[in-house]
């Protein structure tokens, strides 16, 4: 069943940070290096189109040597995976575009 949220009515089309209106960008709880696998022959924890629940792992962010696994906070899926592996990331900034499920 989806639940709409009591938020005021956006137009339809991407709002100001480039992200689709009902989506949400999951952002960089800390400044550290990304990576989107456990490991460089693992898979990606998120590709565009995977659902994601709960829980789940989305990325792992490496600070001053302490891996930090970040995981989603609700069920969603993956939109768009907007940095790169190994990049250097920022607090507060946007790692993933989601669709809340």
């Amino acid at each position: 069943a989806h639940v709409s949220s009591p938020a005021p009515h956006v137009p339809a089309g991407p709002t100001a940070s480039g992200v689709v209106s009902g989506n949400e960008c999951i952002k960089s709880p800390i400044v550290g290096t990304f990576y989107r696998s456990p490991s460089p022959d693992a898979p990606a924890f998120a590709e565009p189109g995977k659902k994601i629940k709960a829980g789940q792992k989305l990325c792992i962010i490496e600070a001053m040597k302490m891996m930090n696994a970040l995981e989603a906070e609700f069920d969603c899926e993956i939109v768009n995976v907007l940095v790169n592996n190994g990049d250097m990331v920022e607090f507060d900034q946007p790692l993933f575009e989601v669709k809340p499920l």
